[in-house]
């Protein structure tokens, strides 16, 4: 993989200090990834063999650490003095946040392709075999005899974008009729068995609980949980109109900095648009970018319409504000 010229020669460099340095001196670097909370087995798969990369190209043993909970909750954390080098999260904003407090690059979003999103998922049903509720799409979850598990829009990225889909299949239903779309959302939400904190505890909630019909989350998460517990026990329902979930990375500069790992930091984010990194993410059922992996993988996505959240409510800022702010829609939906 050939990583940015500049990021190669910054780590000759400290490669270069290192071997030079006296023993107390050269004690191996470690970085910190903070990121969503159903990301852990993914990024204990891909730090060894970033690890296995970064020491064959640059000679230098480092160690990676691993953060995980719910996306906001780990940007909170750095924004209270977690000293994470690199994030990895499932929303925008959760990076954006960071980036208003100084924490990020201004402009992380144009620093890395696909708006420094190097894998993205959408939002999709778990039913138990069979599918006995017969749910195909959406509009099935506001049937009486239906009932969800997916995690709180409030605290998680994951349950937002469950949200924020459903509100996009509504608005296209009823043809942007507000009225009606609320009615459908009112519906929706009372048709929530558990709102759990976040895509794990919900995931939880589903199968070790047996609580609700379908389980809402990421694709990605949907296919791992059948995969571990039993291709023959639950079926995947990818619905004919869902929503585009990116997966946002940056570097956390002041702390990479103060760590001494910004080029270690830098290679770890661009590392993962790496034609090595983009298959482990496809074994782990995310959507990719690099052509190849995209073909190589084709039959395993079914096609579906992605809805952005900038069409479906003009983007993340305006759906924070506008739905998942205290006393916004959300709440109001809830009430009624």
């Amino acid at each position: 993989m050939q990583l940015l010229s500049t990021v190669r020669r910054t780590a000759l460099v400290v490669a270069l200090g290192v071997s030079l340095a006296t023993p107390a001196m050269a004690a191996e670097r470690e970085i910190l990834n903070s990121s969503y909370d159903i990301a852990r087995e993914l990024f204990s798969a891909i730090n060894p063999e970033f690890r296995d990369w970064w020491q064959a190209e640059q000679g230098e043993e480092i160690a990676i650490q691993q953060s995980h909970g719910g996306s906001s909750a780990q940007a909170r954390a750095i924004l209270q003095g977690l000293r994470a080098d690199v994030v990895t999260y499932n929303q925008v904003t959760d990076v954006q946040v960071l980036a208003d407090a100084g924490l990020v690059a201004e402009d992380w979003q144009q620093q890395l392709p696909n708006n420094a999103s190097p894998y993205y998922s959408t939002t999709a049903f778990l039913v138990r075999k069979d599918n006995p509720k017969g749910i195909e799409s959406w509009d099935d979850l506001v049937r009486e005899d239906v009932k969800m598990v997916f995690p709180n829009p409030k605290t998680s990225g994951n349950g937002r974008y469950t949200y924020l889909a459903a509100w996009g299949f509504a608005q296209q239903h009823f043809d942007g009729d507000e009225e009606q779309i609320h009615d459908f959302m009112r519906t929706f939400l009372r048709n929530v068995a558990v709102f759990d904190t976040g895509g794990r505890g919900a995931t939880t909630s589903f199968i070790e609980r047996g609580i609700g019909d379908v389980l809402i989350s990421f694709e990605s998460e949907v296919n791992n949980i059948r995969g571990e517990y039993g291709q023959d026990d639950y079926e995947v329902i990818v619905p004919p109109v869902s929503i585009l979930a990116e997966f946002p990375v940056a570097v956390v500069e002041p702390n990479a900095e103060r760590n001494g790992t910004q080029d270690l930091a830098q290679a770890y984010v661009e590392y993962l648009y790496s034609e090595e990194a983009q298959r482990m993410l496809a074994d782990f059922n995310y959507r990719v970018h690099h052509e190849a992996i995209v073909e190589e993988f084709a039959d395993q996505f079914p096609e579906t319409e992605l809805l952005r959240v900038e069409d479906i409510v003009g983007g993340w800022e305006q759906a924070m504000d506008e739905h998942f702010a205290g006393g916004a829609l959300l709440d109001q939906l809830q009430r009624r």
